[in-house]
């Protein structure tokens, strides 16, 4: 007669689903003050407070969320390097836009916030 064997249910190792590759490396934060960069990139957006403007959550690949305030006329460029000068660690490392429902990546880059359907919006960064 065997002797029963005891199940270990939930071994192995596990992968989230949509995940295009297991291990993602993300770039690691550079030494200077994440608040001065942040200072630094919305000086560089000069939103006009005159014209029509929104607030665009940006979920990052490290995990942090940013919040870009942008006119409706500035572009999906823009919007790119505000999160490369708002966090110098993406600056040098290839990642694309992607919204959230429905999910669609960002490729024009010329296209405005406006006609992009961004206003208000929740964008993706993910790394290529």
């Amino acid at each position: 007669v065997k002797p029963k064997v005891k199940a270990k249910p939930f071994a192995g190792a596990g992968h989230v689903l949509g995940s295009i590759a297991p291990q993602v490396s993300v770039p690691t934060a550079s030494s200077s003050d994440p608040a001065q960069a942040e200072a630094n990139a919305k000086s560089q957006a000069k939103v006009d407070e005159g014209q029509p403007a929104t607030n665009i959550q940006v979920r990052l690949a490290n995990g942090s969320r940013l919040i870009v305030r942008l006119n409706l006329t500035h572009t999906v460029a823009d919007l790119r390097s505000y999160i490369c000068t708002a966090r110098p660690e993406f600056a040098s490392t290839p990642f694309s836009l992607q919204t959230t429902f429905p999910n669609k990546e960002l490729t024009e880059e010329s296209q405005s916030i406006k006609e992009a359907g961004l206003q208000g919006a929740a964008v993706l960064q993910r790394l290529k």
